[in-house]
């Protein structure tokens, strides 16, 4: 945009260093409590190990979300692309307030789940993802990172939305989850429709469902589970 001045000056060509500029792009993060790691007994006896992806790993799991792109079924493609999305935005201080967890077993990457604190009373879910298959790890990941968000965070609100349609069976319908009016209210993810749980509705009800459906308890990781999940190890690819 350009426009004459109203008035003389002494400058007529003002010069910004890059690093006067990024605090008005990137603005201010919160001090979010750290999620602190939590272990889940899987049904075949392993462990599941759940905690904050570090921010210098985001470019080990680049290469491997990106290879999500080219599935083309049951959306992980544009689930992927979103992912991917999300991870650089947070690498590159281009995502408000988000929180990354990944789980393992034995180091290997096995779960994913992210979301991000929209304003103090409402957050956002993100993504969720299992890269293993019939360990209930994409059940116990979405059950973490929402009992973070109301029981460490204090979320009044949580605003979820969905891709595919089992994520909707298990997610939307499975909890019940009431909806906003739309369009007048829409998800981040695609303008899509948003289907939320309210603190109240979360201690009532949805809490003790995704314990259901999970069939396990997440506990304080012992020190050999901590142990054995010392080292992260990224799968050659991802199980869809």
């Amino acid at each position: 945009m350009w426009k004459e001045v109203p008035e003389k000056v002494s400058q007529e060509k003002i010069t910004f260093d890059v690093r006067e500029l990024e605090p008005i792009l990137s603005g201010p993060s919160l001090k979010l409590e750290p999620y602190k790691p939590e272990m889940a007994k899987l049904k075949d006896g392993s462990y599941l190990y759940i905690r904050p992806l570090k921010k210098e790993e985001v470019p080990l799991l680049l290469p491997f979300v990106k290879k999500l792109l080219d599935v083309d079924h049951d959306f992980y493609d544009i689930v992927g692309a979103r992912v991917y999305a999300e991870l650089l935005g947070w690498y590159r201080n281009r995502l408000k307030d988000p929180y990354f967890m990944i789980g393992t077993i034995n180091g290997k990457l096995a779960g994913f789940a992210n979301a991000r604190v929209m304003n103090e009373d409402i957050h956002i879910s993100l993504h969720s993802m299992a890269f293993v298959r019939g360990l209930r790890v994409g059940a116990i990941m979405y059950y973490a990172k929402t009992k973070y968000a109301f029981e460490v965070l204090g979320a009044k609100e949580w605003w979820a939305t969905y891709e595919s349609y089992n994520g909707f069976k298990r997610w939307g319908l499975g909890m019940a989850q009431p909806s906003y009016p739309w369009p007048d209210v829409q998800h981040e993810l695609g303008g899509a429709k948003v289907y939320y749980i309210t603190r109240q509705y979360w201690d009532l009800s949805v809490k003790e469902y995704l314990k259901q459906l999970v069939k396990t308890e997440l506990e304080e990781p012992t020190p050999e589970v901590i142990e054995a999940n010392k080292e992260l190890i990224i799968p050659e690819n991802p199980v869809v």
